[in-house]
């Protein structure tokens, strides 16, 4: 099968962003890296997709109902919308997770499109073999997401500089890039970028 790329942004949402519900330190200083990403996409004609976590008031996900996190990103808020300085193009597919009550949805594979289609049979419905990850936040959604996607067949490049972890545990994002990358995934940065053809 001829490689079909595609990015995706994972979760770049306000709750993640300093000032949110779940800050990760720095997040929002990925969101220019982020976007001169999907300039380059875009003047390829490449698909862009991007996750969203979108919880209920009262899930298992958070603290308050048996989970590890504060609540975040529930669904309709401010702080579930993406970053306002993301430069989302108008065709980029989102892709939901999270708003199972039961279900932590970690990863974009956990989520579905508008149309209810899980997110890997979006990616098979569009042909598409390799996916370039960004987004946040590196040692939770972006790691299963990435490991899921090695996992089910797909080549993946990680936008280290469009990434930030939360470290709950010291080390953790440096724990998780080690991870992504025994699984097989490539690691990239703008100033070495090309696409693959």
């Amino acid at each position: 099968m001829t490689r079909k790329n595609a990015l995706l942004i994972v979760d770049m949402q306000n709750d993640f962003c300093p000032g949110g519900a779940l800050p990760v330190a720095d997040g929002d200083l990925v969101v220019p890296a982020l976007n001169r990403y999907m300039e380059i996409f875009k003047a390829e004609g490449v698909p862009i997709y991007a996750s969203r976590d979108w919880h209920p008031a009262k899930t298992a996900h958070f603290k308050e109902f048996g989970g590890q996190w504060p609540a975040h990103c529930v669904r309709k808020t401010f702080g579930a919308e993406f970053h306002p300085d993301l430069e989302l193009p108008k065709n980029a597919v989102i892709i939901t997770k999270g708003d199972d009550p039961d279900s932590d949805g970690y990863s974009a594979f956990d989520g579905h499109d508008d149309s209810g289609r899980v997110f890997d049979e979006r990616l098979r419905d569009d042909r598409v073999t390799h996916l370039y990850v960004g987004g946040l936040a590196t040692d939770y959604c972006v790691k299963e997401t990435v490991l899921d996607a090695v996992r089910k067949g797909f080549e993946v490049t990680v936008l280290m500089d469009a990434v930030k972890g939360v470290d709950v545990r010291e080390g953790d994002s440096e724990r998780a890039v080690q991870e992504m990358a025994e699984s097989g995934a490539e690691e990239v940065t703008l100033d070495k970028f090309r696409i693959k053809a």
